[in-house]
């Protein structure tokens, strides 16, 4: 806009744009009267928990991306901080649908975390879209999970407990498999007492409910 209008920037304002944008900050020209006055430093603040999170991530042996519109230097800066280090940046809303779409069919399982209006699209291509509570309405319809918490610990937490879950609905199945195979051919050779069969069918009942109700004591960060 500067060069359309005309407005030299002067060197010592070119140096501070050039700094602020190498330590990943947006820089803003202002001027008036045709003239360059000053340059303001403009960066989205990371939060405190994030590189803790991309920690938890990682060790449920999960890879982390970047993937933002922001410039490439603001990008970097951020996911050299929180520990990412693969970044796309400066991609538009179909660009990131098309990372997704890439990385599926290079055979992973994309899980996209975003909140905004740009990420709906890629919200819904991912295999599990994860949105931010605190986010737009278009991002939470588009995704398939919604996250109370505008904290992404938040998702390392739903991982742990998606799989846990799994973990504990496998245990009740096998239970329920391995108990009649064992004592349906007893029943059907006269060999069990139903007394004891009914008290054994009310155990395994308990046991899967029981079971169960663990799942009320995970605790997530």
């Amino acid at each position: 806009m500067l060069a359309e209008w005309e407005i030299r920037l002067p060197d010592r304002l070119a140096e501070a744009k050039q700094a602020a944008e190498a330590a990943g900050r947006t820089a803003i020209t202002v001027a008036w009267d045709g003239e360059a006055r000053a340059v303001l430093e403009v960066a989205d603040a990371v939060k405190d928990t994030s590189a803790e999170a991309v920690r938890r991530l990682r060790a449920l042996g999960l890879t982390p991306i970047l993937l933002t519109g922001d410039n490439r230097a603001v990008a970097e800066s951020v996911a050299a901080e929180v520990g990412i280090d693969e970044v796309y940046a400066e991609v538009m809303p179909q660009d990131k649908v098309d990372v997704v779409k890439r990385l599926q069919a290079e055979g992973r399982v994309v899980a996209m975390v975003g909140d905004g209006v740009n990420d709906a699209a890629a919200l819904a291509q991912a295999d599990l879209g994860l949105a931010m509570g605190t986010g737009t309405d278009a991002a939470i319809e588009a995704g398939d999970l919604t996250l109370v918490r505008g904290d992404l610990n938040a998702a390392a937490d739903a991982i742990r407990l998606a799989r846990r879950t799994l973990s504990t609905i496998r245990t009740n199945l096998f239970w329920a498999f391995a108990y009649n195979v064992g004592a349906l051919p007893l029943a059907a050779a006269g060999l069990l007492n139903p007394m004891i069969a009914g008290a054994a069918m009310a155990f395994s009942s308990v046991f899967v409910v029981g079971n169960s109700l663990r799942l009320r004591t995970f605790k997530g960060a």
